[in-house]
C-alpha cells in the first residue's frame, strides 16, 4: 500500500499568526509535522502551503513544499490543487494530515490510509476514539462519529450521539466501553480522484449547520471508513498557550 501525506498549511490564524512558522525546539511547526509524518509509511511527505515564506523554511530543512493559491476556501481546496501539481492518479491514496499537530502517531497516519485501502466501496477515510467522560460528549466542541456495522460513518455531528433517549445527561456507557461514543479525529486518507472533485461539489445544508466538512461527502453519497483508535491523537496546536504545551513536552522529552 503506497500513498502520499499533504500537510496543508497556511500562513494567516486568527488565534495564533504566523502559526505554521512557530518555533518549536528549533524547527518551524509544519516541519516538525513533516518529520513525524515521515515516520509512517508513507511514499513520500508534501506540505501544500499559501506562502512563499512556508516553501522557503520547509526547503531549508529538507522537507519538499508546494507552493498553492492563497485564496482557497479550505483546506480541502488547497489539497485538490496540489493533487494536480504532483499529477496524482485518480485511485492513488493521500492522507491529509494536519499542519498544527507536531505530535502526531505515524501509525495512526498509516492506519487511516489502511482503513481506506481496505474499503473499496469508500471516498473517504478517518479516524476516531471512544469517548472517556461525559463532559466531552455534551462538548459541541468535540465532534461525533456513528458507523455501521461496516465500519463506515453514519454521520458527524457536534451534538451528543448516539442520544440514549432513557438515560439522557448521563455517561450511560459506563458499564460497557465497547458501546462508548466516538470522537472524531481529524485526520482523512483519500481516493486523489474524489479529492480533486470534491471543492465541485455542491456544500450540504448539513454541513453548514455543523460546520462540518465531511458532511459534504455523505449528504452526496460518499462513503467514509473509520478506523477506531485505541490511543487519543496527540495535541493539536490552536492558541498560544498550546504552543506552549507542545515545547514544554518537547523540551522534556
Amino acid at each position: 500500500m503506497g500513498f502520499t501525506v499533504l500537510i496543508p498549511a497556511r500562513l494567516a490564524s486568527s488565534r495564533l499568526p504566523n502559526k505554521p512558522l512557530a518555533d518549536i525546539a528549533g524547527l518551524p511547526m509544519v516541519v516538525r509535522v513533516a518529520l513525524q509524518a515521515r515516520q509512517s509509511a508513507a511514499d513520500r511527505v508534501v506540505v501544500a502551503a499559501d506562502d512563499a515564506s512556508i516553501v522557503q523554511a520547509c526547503t531549508t530543512h529538507g522537507v519538499k513544499a508546494l507552493l498553492t493559491r492563497a485564496d482557497h476556501p479550505s483546506g480541502s481546496d488547497r489539497l485538490a490543487e496540489a493533487c494536480a501539481q504532483l499529477g496524482l492518479h485518480g485511485d492513488d491514496l493521500v492522507v491529509n494530515v494536519q499542519g498544527d499537530e507536531p505530535l502526531i502517531d505515524p501509525a495512526l497516519i498509516d492506519a487511516v490510509a489502511q482503513v481506506l485501502a481496505c474499503a473499496p466501496s469508500a471516498s473517504m477515510g478517518t479516524a476516531a476514539h471512544r469517548i472517556a467522560t461525559l463532559a466531552d460528549y455534551l462538548n459541541p466542541n468535540v465532534v461525533k462519529v456513528v458507523c455501521n456495522a461496516q465500519g463506515l460513518a453514519h454521520y458527524f455531528s457536534r451534538a451528543p450521539i448516539p442520544f440514549n433517549r432513557d438515560h439522557a445527561d448521563t455517561q450511560w456507557w459506563s458499564e460497557n466501553s465497547d458501546h462508548a461514543p466516538l470522537r472524531h479525529v481529524g485526520i482523512y486518507a483519500y481516493k486523489a480522484g474524489f479529492l480533486r472533485s470534491f471543492p465541485q461539489l455542491t456544500p450540504a445544508p448539513t454541513e453548514q449547520l455543523e460546520s462540518l466538512e465531511q458532511l459534504r461527502a455523505l449528504w452526496h453519497g460518499h462513503q467514509i471508513a473509520v478506523h477506531i483508535t485505541r490511543k487519543p491523537p496527540g495535541t493539536g496546536v490552536d492558541t498560544p498557550e498550546d504552543l506552549e504545551r507542545v515545547r514544554t513536552l518537547l523540551r522534556h522529552a
